[in-house]
């Protein structure tokens, strides 16, 4: 009897031993949530990125927190945001209350990167979005601080910056038409997808255009995942536009790239096409997505940083292909996040907001990683300027900037004007 008695008190302190245990492992992780349409290729940037960040820091032995050392744990949750905003607040719901994460990276369509942002708040957790670029996203911040703080905009430059960019590059391949081919008011037509983050672009567009001397000849906006274009196409050809400023950030991308090279449009390409961003459009165009133009942040040979080309590299080595934008997840790690806590010695987002906020950092994407005010990425000369690429020949490089407000980076090349315009309007 008395030997049962002890082997069961044996049990019970085995038990409680156990039971004790496994929370004091799990408090030496630091569980990171990475939320984004994992079966597109933008939620597979967030992902691998997230993935890069995490094996290097744990290969050192994790983040220094105070006196011990911490790993980090990687959490995916697919959001699905492309389809369903349900979907993705399902999504981060469960990342908060199930997963019970510490931090957030990722997000990418606007209308559900709001809804997430909520959640986020509403759990006093950081959330450092990596994809989405409305404005109002940060002038949240502004407006309400104390609920706001957690958010911050690691990538892209917002909206209101990338269409000053866009506005830009239209400005240069004007000047290229008129110079090469003789076309003195230019023709525009505007091809966006149909997606909230894109209504301020074409305001702006609508605004500018005719002050740069140019024409616009239509609005046409497919939905996003479209299979086919050939009416746009049809529509734009019929109103001879000269020069088509897309904006793209899903599928559709593809489809519009392919057709176009199947009809031979004879205009000049400017603006975004997120699928144009990646290894795979020029087998996804069936190699007819040529002199297809987007705004861009990773192309091999060019590099913002010392760190750009060892993390393009690495990238490829681990994962086979260029990472798009929304890989600088591995920057919302490594840097913005994991400095700041080995910086402070906590994890504690009170005390690590007021660092984040304030800080510049060598980033693999830009020269320097800095946020204004409103926790949004400062844009301009030495921190995020983003490049500007085009498909020529079967190979995406880069023409922009080359020379932008003093701002160059090596690799550039010059724009190339589709050779079936120039067979239209040579003199």
């Amino acid at each position: 009897m008395k030997r049962s008695r002890f082997v069961l008190s044996v049990l019970v302190m085995a038990g409680l031993a156990l039971t004790i245990g496994f929370p004091a492992r799990a408090a030496d992780v630091i569980k990171v949530g990475v939320i984004g349409p994992m079966h597109f290729m933008q939620g597979k940037g967030h992902w691998d990125g997230a993935t890069l960040a995490a094996e290097e820091i744990n290969a050192r032995g994790g983040l220094q927190v105070g006196k011990k050392k911490m790993k980090v744990e990687l959490v995916k949750a697919d959001s699905n945001e492309f389809l369903s905003v349900t979907d993705a607040t399902s999504a981060m719901e469960r990342l908060m209350t199930k997963d019970k994460v510490n931090f957030v990276v990722g997000g990418f369509r606007t209308e559900a990167v709001f809804a997430m942002q909520d959640i986020a708040m509403d759990y006093k957790k950081i959330f450092l979005g990596c994809g989405a670029a409305h404005p109002e996203l940060c002038t949240r911040v502004g407006k309400d601080y104390e609920r706001y703080k957690y958010w911050f905009r690691v990538t892209p430059t917002n909206s209101n910056y990338l269409v000053r960019v866009c506005l830009i590059n239209l400005a240069t391949v004007n000047g290229i038409l008129k110079k090469e081919l003789g076309i003195e008011k230019a023709k525009v037509a505007i091809v966006a997808e149909k997606a909230v983050w894109i209504d301020p672009m074409i305001k702006a567009i609508e605004d500018n255009v005719p002050k740069m001397g140019m024409e616009i000849v239509g609005i046409w906006r497919p939905s996003a995942t479209a299979t086919d274009v050939t009416a746009e196409l049809t529509a734009v050809q019929r109103a001879d536009a000269q020069i088509i400023f897309t904006i793209f950030s899903a599928s559709v991308g593809i489809t519009f790239a392919r057709q176009a090279g199947e009809l031979e449009i004879p205009a000049a390409f400017v603006g975004i096409n997120v699928e144009s961003q990646k290894d795979g459009f020029w087998s996804a165009t069936q190699g007819k997505g040529n002199y297809a133009v987007s705004m861009n942040t990773f192309c091999r040979g060019v590099a913002f940083s010392d760190l750009t080309e060892p993390f393009i590299e690495k990238y490829i080595k681990r994962f086979g292909e260029l990472p798009t934008y929304t890989a600088i997840t591995y920057d919302a790690i490594r840097s913005n996040l994991g400095m700041a806590i080995e910086e402070t010695g906590t994890l504690d987002a009170g005390k690590l907001i007021p660092v984040i906020a304030k800080s510049e950092r060598v980033s693999v994407g830009a020269p320097k990683s800095k946020f204004d005010k409103n926790h949004d990425l400062v844009f301009g000369p030495g921190f995020s300027t983003g490049i500007t690429t085009q498909w020529q020949d079967g190979k995406m490089v880069a023409w922009w900037p080359n020379g932008w407000e003093g701002v160059t980076y090596k690799g550039m090349v010059p724009y190339k004007v589709p050779p079936w315009m120039v067979k239209k309007y040579k003199r």
